[in-house]
């Protein structure tokens, strides 16, 4: 019956401890998640940036040499992340496709133009620099128009400095918000054992030898936790970086190490002040006030 009893409370003590280390291991999960919006954010930004197309129509008349020569400087420009030739043929081919029709066939003539796609760097995705450029490839005698949808760069410009502020923002209170999960459920687990604080107290054992044990475990279960997070989190950039490669997670390694790092440290040093006062709270309190 002793030993039966003994392997209950056994099982029940490792129960308890694995909830507490899996509670702070979503806990922090989510709050590197959050870290790596936070990380990423320009990134992201960047990445739709980079997705507008300024296309540069040419004139019928233009030379091959000019053509040629327009398409290198464009590729050579500091503001160019990719400047490719696309001949009038191969954008009718294009455009049939997308219909699903040759509309040549009752025209009789293409009338598209030859054209120079050109994506921007993030940097220089912005109204004024976008006209800039393109009042200096329009200046050109053989350059028939230029053209870009002019609305998305505005909207594009404010959504992204809307996002960043209110990632920021929902980073902070989540902060808040898992220093209050992590501290309840440690607390939730040492009022479990409220009795035997008060018991060794009052058999002579002194406030820091009755709080050790408790930090030194708490400090564990943290980290368990965090490692269980680091490796949810770990399995996610893989997944993502695997389903997106286009933005380069793994780029800035420093970075991510620093974001685990943090993630660890952070599991840990909560653990320990929620310990701390956790157990501080029971020491003071009257015996008949364990009860409520």
């Amino acid at each position: 019956m002793s030993k039966s009893f003994e392997r209950y409370q056994k099982r029940k003590l490792i129960s308890s401890y694995f909830s507490v280390a899996l509670s702070i291991g979503l806990v922090l999960f989510l709050l590197g998640v959050l870290g790596l919006l936070v990380l990423n954010t320009k990134k992201l930004a960047d990445h739709f940036k980079e997705q507008i197309t300024i296309t540069v129509f040419l004139k019928d008349n233009a030379k091959p040499v000019e053509v040629d020569q327009l398409q290198k400087s464009l590729a050579l420009a500091e503001y160019t992340r990719s400047a490719i030739y696309v001949s009038k043929e191969e954008a009718a081919e294009q455009h049939s496709e997308d219909i699903g029709e040759n509309y040549m066939d009752y025209l009789g003539y293409n009338p598209l133009k030859n054209s120079i796609d050109v994506t921007l760097k993030a940097d220089f995705v912005s109204t004024e620099q976008i006209e800039e450029i393109a009042g200096d490839l329009t200046a050109k005698a053989y350059v028939e128009e230029v053209s870009y949808f002019k609305p998305l760069i505005p909207l594009l410009t404010d959504n992204v400095k809307k996002i960043s502020f209110w990632i920021l923002v929902a980073s902070a209170v989540f902060t808040f918000i898992a220093v209050l999960l992590i501290n309840s459920s440690i607390r939730l687990s040492i009022y479990s054992k409220r009795f035997i604080i008060k018991t060794m107290q009052m058999v002579g054992a002194t406030k820091r030898f009755i709080r050790r044990p408790f930090i030194w475990t708490n400090i564990k279960l943290g980290m368990l936790g965090a490692l269980l997070a680091l490796l949810a989190l770990g399995l996610l950039l893989y997944f993502v970086d695997r389903n997106y490669p286009e933005l380069n997670l793994f780029q800035d390694l420093t970075i991510l190490a620093l974001l685990f790092v943090g993630v660890f440290v952070f599991g840990a040093l909560i653990s320990l002040i929620s310990t701390y006062f956790a157990t501080q709270r029971f020491l003071n309190l009257r015996t008949d006030d364990l009860y409520y």
